[in-house]
Order: C-alpha cells, then sequence, then structure tokens
C-alpha cells in the first residue's frame, strides 16, 4: 500500500500559538526519538531494507492536543491536554499498553491523516471535523508488532466526548494534561524483565496508566524539540512490572508518583 500525500489534509495555521514550538520543530523528533533507544534497539529501528523492515505494514497514529487557542501570559495553557488510550489486555499486539489512538493503514486510505483520523474515531469515537491535522512526523519502525508508524500532529480547541468504543480493542481513554508529562516527579526510565536495564526507555507514571514504549519515547521527543521538557531524574530506572504496580496511586495527574 502506497499512500497518495502524505501531506494531504494538513492545516498548519490552524496551530495553536503555544503550539508553534513543536510544530516549528517537528522535523527534529525522529533524532530526538533515537537519543534515547537503546543501541541495540536503534540498529533495528534504522536498518532500512533488512527482512524484517520490508515485510512491515503501514500505519498511523493520532498525536492530539486540545485546549485553548490563546493564554492570558501565552505559554502553554494549564487545560492543554493529549489524547492516549490503553489498548485491550486481549489484543496481539502491546495488549494493556498506552498507545496514541491510530491502526494499520485499510484499502481506501490515501494519506496518514486519512488513516490516523479513522482509527482515532473507531477508538474512541472523536468527531474528526473538529481536529486540525497540522503535520507529518517521520515514519518510525515498531520492531515487536513490524508496522512503519507515521505520528500524524493534530489540534483542536474542542475536539468534544471520547471514550472507548469497542472494549475489544481499547480498555481506556483519557486527555492527559500535558502538565502531567511535562512534570519530573512523573518520569522514569522502564526496562522489560526479558532484558536489562541497558535497554530502558523514557516512560510516565500517571495515575491511570504507565506511558512507556513507542508512545512514551514519541511524547519524550515531543517535549525535548518543543523546550517543554523539564529535567529529570533519568537514573531512576524500574521494571515494568514493577513500574505497572504502582498505577493508581496518585492523586491527581500534576502531583509526584511513588
Amino acid at each position: 500500500m502506497s499512500w497518495v500525500s502524505e501531506g494531504s489534509g494538513l492545516t498548519p495555521d490552524a496551530a495553536a500559538a503555544w503550539l508553534k514550538p513543536l510544530l516549528d520543530n517537528a522535523g527534529d523528533i525522529k533524532r530526538a526519538y533515537r537519543r534515547r533507544v537503546p543501541p541495540e534497539l536503534l540498529a533495528m529501528v534504522t536498518s532500512e531494507g533488512k527482512p524484517a523492515q520490508a515485510d512491515a505494514r503501514e500505519a498511523a497514529v493520532l498525536v492530539l492536543f486540545s485546549g485553548p487557542a490563546d493564554s492570558p501570559t501565552g505559554a502553554m495553557p494549564d487545560e492543554a491536554d493529549l489524547l492516549v488510550t490503553v489498548r485491550a489486555g486481549t489484543l496481539r499486539h502491546h495488549a494493556g499498553q498506552a498507545a496514541f489512538p491510530g491502526g494499520a493503514v485499510e484499502p481506501g486510505d490515501h494519506s496518514p491523516v486519512q488513516t490516523a483520523l479513522r482509527e482515532a474515531n473507531e477508538e474512541t469515537g472523536i468527531d474528526g471535523q473538529r481536529l486540525h491535522p497540522l503535520t507529518t512526523m517521520e515514519r518510525l519502525f515498531i520492531p515487536p508488532s513490524g508496522f512503519h508508524v507515521v505520528p500524524v500532529l493534530a489540534y483542536s480547541p474542542d475536539p468534544g466526548p471520547v471514550g472507548v468504543v469497542d472494549e475489544a480493542e481499547t480498555a481506556h481513554v483519557a486527555r492527559v494534561p500535558v502538565r502531567a508529562f511535562i512534570n519530573p516527579e512523573n518520569r522514569i526510565m522502564v526496562y522489560r524483565k526479558a532484558n536489562t536495564r541497558r535497554y530502558a526507555g523514557p516512560a510516565f507514571l500517571l495515575n491511570e496508566m504507565l506511558v512507556w514504549g513507542f508512545t512514551g519515547q514519541v511524547i519524550s521527543a515531543m517535549l525535548d524539540v518543543a523546550g517543554w521538557a523539564k529535567p529529570w531524574n533519568t537514573e531512576d530506572v524500574r521494571e515494568l512490572e514493577d513500574a505497572m504496580a504502582l498505577v493508581g496511586r496518585g492523586a491527581g495527574y500534576g502531583d509526584a508518583q511513588p
């Protein structure tokens, strides 16, 4: 499947003023993403032409920021949020993981934008007519599932109601305050027990979910390139199951986690 145009349907001028630092530096997200990927995994992610990538399927995810277009100070408003889902525990790939809404390209999809909006509607019920797709990021390869994924950055001042549409596919849908991702107290490094600490990647320990893996890497990269990231303790490295056991213990998105 080849998309007709990766840029079709984009409206970058619709971005909120506080999103401009991210939009202006979106081209650096892939480089920032790679900085925190362990060397062995990076070799898999970037080795174009290897059999694992030659057979990869195309996919797109919706990276939707919402909130007021302006704020009194011109900085990011407290109401700014990011749409995140938690995948159903019965799925074949990435079961139980926090993720951006999205999925594989289907016949009739002519761009990453179309795929991301369709999938987001199917997973969260969101009305695509209320969204402004701003830009497409460089596609990234996810070795465990064998997908080439294009993140579609979008904005809406008011995306309307969202929720779980199909419990067999999605366990939870949330508009998470961006300040929760920025808060250094919510940031840790996570690795799988089957691997070693050297494979640890950035993660976000929130009161309703642990955001790690591909989604955690992309969010971390976005904070870096937009200049939103604050210094955090990268030496706080936890095994995945131990980190998951802490989910739900916090008092709120903006509060420190244990």
